[in-house]
């Protein structure tokens, strides 16, 4: 296959960006892997949430590749901001320590599938209810 086109078929790769895509990419890796890292998660558990592999996160953590559109969304889900912040467009807010386990645990519940979300709440209530009763 030409060259040309497979470039078209694969992952844009820096060699291929402008300078100011370069540091908004570069900028962007740094971002995830910063909340990566406070969320205390490895990036193979972030690529598992967000449904790629730890060699993309890698990847996308250096800027050795564009973070694809579609992957915004589930990544700020995942590590728990907005898509704007994710993207550097407003300032996230200061943080006054260690994010609490119990909303680490929700956070990354709520970036499951929905069937393993039913699964882990059906969990929860019968642990509650029980301790209702005692």
């Amino acid at each position: 296959m030409p060259l040309i086109l497979m470039t078209l078929f694969t992952h844009p790769t820096v060699d291929t960006m402008s300078q100011e895509e370069k540091r908004f990419f570069r900028e962007l890796g740094e971002r995830i892997a910063q909340l990566r890292k406070e969320q205390n998660l490895t990036q193979a558990q972030l690529a598992e949430a967000i449904g790629t592999t730890q060699q993309q996160v890698a990847s996308y953590e250096v800027a050795r590749l564009r973070v694809p559109a579609s992957m915004l969304p589930r990544l700020a889900r995942t590590l728990g901001i907005s898509v704007e912040a994710l993207l550097g467009e407003q300032e996230k807010p200061a943080k006054r320590g260690p994010t609490p386990k119990l909303q680490r645990h929700l956070e990354r519940i709520s970036a499951l599938p929905k069937p393993k979300q039913r699964a882990v709440m059906e969990v929860l209530e019968a642990v509650l209810a029980q301790a209702g009763r005692s």
